[in-house]
C-alpha cells in the first residue's frame, strides 16, 4: 500500500473516533469502541504505520487544541500514548512534539492537567531512552523476575456467579486462557530484547534475523541478553542527563553480540538491500487472574497471596518483624521505665564522658542507633493512622515514570506490587466490593501489612443479565455506570459499551483450538482500561445502623449507591417501643419521624425535623442529573458539584389526607431534599424493610429505625492521649476532636473528571 493511502486509510479511522466521541447517533452507538480497538489492530499488524498515525494525531490534537475542543483532547492524547509504547521507529523530532503538546496543556484546568503531567513524564524518559516504557510494561504485568526493575501487577478479574450468568463466566475464561497460552516467559523476554533494539537501533537492526536468533537461543542465553538489556535500558533511564550516543554503543554490543559483528553487519546490509517489512513485537496482555467472588474476605486472602511469594525476599528484617507483631496504632504503648542513676552532679560522671567520639567510629555509630531510657513512643507517619494515601486522592505531582502508587509510605520500604481489581456487574456488584474496600480498610488500622507494600488500583465494567437487558431494570441496575459514562465520555465509548459484545461472546461457541492466533476484543478492551485508566474518581461510603430493638445496640452495615425502604404489612406487638402517636389518622404507608442534616451550599449545620405519613422512601448516593439519560456529552461537564457528589438524595413518597364530600381520600406526591446525614423512625406500629444496594441478599425486616451518616475512614477522628501523672491516677484527657474524615471509594477512569 502507497504511503498515501496508508495516511488516508489511519485519517479516516481517526475520524470514525472523533465522530463516536461527538455524537449520539444510534448507528454510531453501537459501533462504540470498535474504531478504537481497530486503528490499534492496523498498527499492530504493521509496525511501519505508527510514525504516521502518531503525526495524525498530534495533528488532530493541536487543531482541538486551537479550535478548544477539550472533550477529544484526553481521547487522542491516551491513543497517542499507547501507540507510543508499542511503536518503534519513532523518530526524536516525534517525542519532542509531543512532549511539547503535553506541556501547553499543563496551563488548562483539571483534568486535562493531571493527564497531559502524566503522559508529559512517560514521554520524557521515552525521548531520552526509547522503548523504557514497553519494557517495563511487559516487566511488571508478567512478572518477570528483574533486580534492576522489580515492581509486579496483576490484574485480579472478580465475577459473582449469581449475577452474571455462566455462559459468560465460561467465555471470559476461555479468552483469557487462550491469550495468557502463547504468553510464555520466554516469549515475553523475547519481546523485550527484540523491541529494545529496535526502538535504540533503528533500520540499523535487522529485525526478522534477530527474531530467529532469539528464538534458537536456549532459556540461559535468552535470560542473559535479557537481563544485560534491561540493565542498560535502566541504568540509562535512571541518569539525570541520559546520552542517547552513550545507550546506543551498549546496545549495538549486545546485538552485535547476539548475531555475531560480521552476521550482524551483513544482515544490516541485506535488509538495507531487500527492504524486508518490519516485523511486528506484540505487546503481551497482563496477567489476569479469574474468581469468582463467592467468599466475603476473598478479595483480601487474594492480596495477600499476590504479596507473599517474593515478599520475604525483598523487605528487610525490621519490616518482617514489625508485620509479625502487628502494628497497632490505637493500643496503647507499655511504658519501659528505667531506674536513672544520674546524681545530676557533673563531678559524678565517669571519666571520658565528655570526650566526643570521632565522627566515624563504632561508638557514634551506636550512639545513633540508641535511645535514651524513658517513655518509649512510636512515631507514626501522619497519613500512616489513617491510610487514605492508600490511592487516596492524589495532587498533580504524583509520580508516573514508574506503576501508580510507586513511593515510600514507610522509610525503606517501597510498594513494588500493584494490584489491579477489575469487578464485572452491576450496582449490586459495587455494592460488594464497597464492603470488601471497607473490610480491607479496617483490617490495615489493625494489622499494617498490605498498605506500605500493595498499590491497589479498582475498575469496574458494567455486565448485566441478559433477561435485565430490554426491562426498565437496566437502567436502575447501571446508574453509577451511566454516571461514571456522563463524567468521561472515553470511559463512555470504551467500557460501558462493551456489555453487548460480552454476550456476544457468550453466545458464540467456544473454540479449543488455542494454537490459532486470534483478536480477542473483550480481552484488548479490558488490556486497555486497566493500562490507559490512571485517573479515579471518588465515591462516597455511607454507613447505616439499623435497629430491630431500640433496647439493643444496632447492627451495622454500608452502601455504595443506593438504599430504598419499604413499609412492611406486619406491625409492632403491642408492648412494641413505638407506639402510634395520638391523633395518627389510618391511611396507607406508616408515620415516619425524620431527622437529618440540611446540606447547604454554605456548608452550615441545619437541623431538620419532621413528622409524616409515607408508604416508603429511597437514599441515591449519586445525583438524579446525572443518572438521567445514556450517552456521551459532546463536551465533558466542567466538575460534578462537591455538594452533589458527597451529598444523599432523598425521595420520599409522601401520602396526603384530603376531606371532601365523599369522605377522607389519600394521594402520594414525592418529596425530595439533600442531606449527608439522616435518621428515621417508623412511629406507629408498622415495620420497615431496608434494601441496601439493589441487592436482594442484603434486606433487613423487622426494622424500627435507622441512621444513615458518612462512613469514616477507619482509625480516624478522634485520638487519646494520657495526661502527666503525678502521684494518684488521673482520668485520661481527650485529645483535638478532628472532623473524621470520610472514607471514599476510588474508581478509575480515563480522565476522572469528577473530584
Amino acid at each position: 500500500m502507497e504511503s498515501s493511502d496508508v495516511e488516508l486509510d489511519l485519517q479516516r479511522s481517526v475520524q470514525a473516533v472523533l465522530r463516536e466521541l461527538s455524537s449520539q447517533a444510534p448507528a454510531l452507538q453501537n459501533n462504540q469502541g470498535m474504531w478504537r480497538w481497530s486503528l490499534h489492530k492496523k498498527v499492530e499488524r504493521d509496525p511501519g504505520k505508527s510514525p504516521v498515525l502518531v503525526r495524525i494525531l498530534l495533528r488532530e490534537l493541536e487543531k482541538a487544541e486551537s479550535e478548544d475542543l477539550r472533550h477529544v483532547i484526553i481521547p487522542l492524547l491516551h491513543t497517542l500514548l499507547y501507540v507510543l509504547t508499542k511503536a518503534t521507529g519513532i523518530t526524536e523530532e516525534l517525542y519532542r512534539r509531543t512532549y511539547s503538546f503535553c506541556t501547553r496543556l499543563l496551563t488548562l484546568p483539571a483534568p486535562y492537567c493531571t493527564v497531559a503531567l502524566d503522559c508529559a513524564i512517560r514521554l520524557k524518559t521515552e525521548t531520552a531512552v526509547p522503548g523504557t516504557l514497553y519494557q517495563r510494561l511487559v516487566i511488571a504485568e508478567q512478572n518477570l523476575t528483574s533486580e534492576m526493575y522489580p515492581y509486579q501487577e496483576r490484574v485480579f478479574l472478580f465475577v459473582d456467579p449469581e449475577l452474571v450468568s455462566p455462559s459468560v463466566c465460561s467465555a471470559l475464561l476461555l479468552e483469557i486462557e487462550a491469550a495468557q497460552a502463547q504468553q510464555t516467559p520466554e516469549a515475553c523476554m523475547r519481546h523485550v530484547v527484540s523491541h529494545a533494539l529496535q526502538a535504540v537501533l533503528g533500520d540499523a537492526c535487522h529485525a526478522s534475523a534477530l527474531q530467529r536468533k532469539l528464538k534458537a537461543s536456549p532459556r540461559h542465553a535468552l535470560e542473559r541478553y535479557f537481563h544485560a538489556v534491561v540493565a542498560a535500558v535502566e541504568q540509562m533511564a535512571g541518569e539525570p542527563n541520559p546520552s542517547r550516543e552513550g545507550h546506543l554503543e551498549r546496545l549495538e554490543e549486545i546485538y552485535c553480540s547476539l548475531l555475531g559483528p560480521a552476521a550482524a553487519a551483513r544482515e544490516s546490509c541485506c535488509g538495507d538491500r531487500l527492504q524486508d517489512p518490519q516485523p511486528s513485537i506484540p505487546l503481551p496482555s497482563p496477567h489476569i487472574t479469574f474468581h469468582l467472588w463467592t467468599d466475603e474476605e476473598q478479595l483480601w486472602k487474594e492480596l495477600v497471596l499476590f504479596l507473599r511469594p517474593r515478599s520475604q525476599l525483598r523487605l528487610s528484617a525490621d519490616l518482617e518483624a514489625l508485620d509479625l507483631q502487628g502494628l497497632w496504632p490505637d493500643r496503647e504503648l507499655a511504658r519501659a521505665s528505667m531506674l536513672s542513676t544520674d546524681s545530676g552532679i557533673e563531678r559524678d560522671l565517669p571519666a571520658g564522658a565528655d570526650e566526643l567520639p570521632v565522627p566515624s567510629s563504632p561508638e557514634m555509630e551506636r550512639a545513633g542507633l540508641q535511645r535514651k531510657g524513658g517513655i518509649k513512643k512510636r512515631m507514626w507517619p501522619p497519613d500512616v493512622l489513617m491510610p487514605a494515601c492508600w490511592d487516596g486522592p492524589q495532587g498533580l505531582h504524583r509520580r508516573t515514570g514508574m506503576p501508580s502508587g510507586d513511593g515510600e509510605l514507610l522509610p525503606g520500604v517501597s510498594r513494588l506490587h500493584t494490584a489491579r481489581v477489575l469487578v464485572l456487574g452491576d450496582d449490586r456488584m459495587l455494592g460488594r466490593l464497597a464492603q470488601a474496600y471497607h473490610s480491607l480498610r479496617k483490617r490495615e488500622t489493625q494489622k499494617f501489612c498490605l498498605t506500605p507494600r500493595l498499590s491497589l488500583q479498582l475498575y469496574y465494567i458494567p455486565v448485566l443479565a441478559p433477561e435485565e437487558l430490554p426491562s426498565c431494570r437496566h437502567s436502575e441496575l447501571r446508574e453509577l455506570a451511566t454516571f461514571l459514562g456522563r463524567a468521561d465520555p472515553w470511559y463512555q465509548s470504551t467500557v460501558n459499551t462493551l456489555c453487548p459484545a460480552i454476550h456476544k461472546l457468550a453466545e458464540m461457541p467456544p473454540s479449543l483450538d488455542t494454537s490459532r492466533t486470534v483478536d480477542p476484543f473483550i480481552l484488548d478492551v479490558i488490556t486497555y482500561y486497566v493500562r490507559m485508566g490512571t485517573q479515579p474518581i471518588y465515591f462516597q461510603i455511607y454507613t447505616v445502623k439499623i435497629f430491630r430493638d431500640l433496647s439493643q445496640d444496632p447492627a451495622e452495615d454500608i452502601f455504595l449507591t443506593e438504599l430504598k425502604v419499604k413499609i412492611q404489612d406486619s406491625k409492632f406487638p403491642k408492648d412494641g417501643f413505638s407506639p402510634r402517636r395520638k391523633g395518627a389518622a389510618e391511611g396507607p404507608g406508616a408515620e415516619l419521624s425524620i431527622c437529618y442534616q440540611k446540606a447547604l451550599l454554605s456548608h452550615r449545620a441545619q437541623e431538620v425535623s419532621s413528622s409524616l405519613r409515607a408508604t416508603g422512601l429511597v437514599l441515591k448516593a449519586l445525583p438524579a442529573s446525572d443518572t438521567e439519560g445514556s450517552g456521551p456529552t459532546h463536551a465533558p461537564p466542567p466538575a460534578a458539584p462537591v455538594i452533589d457528589h458527597r451529598c444523599l438524595n432523598v425521595n420520599v413518597m409522601e401520602v396526603v389526607k384530603s376531606s371532601n364530600l365523599a369522605g377522607r381520600s389519600f394521594s402520594t406526591v414525592m418529596n425530595t431534599f439533600r442531606t449527608a446525614t439522616i435518621q428515621i423512625q417508623s412511629q406507629d406500629q408498622r415495620l420497615l424493610t431496608l434494601l441496601l444496594d439493589k441487592d436482594s441478599r442484603r434486606t433487613y425486616r423487622d426494622v424500627v429505625r435507622f441512621e444513615v451518616a458518612p462512613c469514616p475512614e477507619p482509625c480516624s477522628g478522634m485520638h487519646k492521649s494520657k495526661a502527666p501523672c503525678f502521684g494518684s491516677p488521673q482520668p485520661e484527657v481527650e485529645g483535638t476532636k478532628a472532623k473524621p474524615k470520610p472514607l471514599l471509594m476510588p474508581i478509575n477512569t480515563f480522565s476522572g473528571i469528577v473530584q
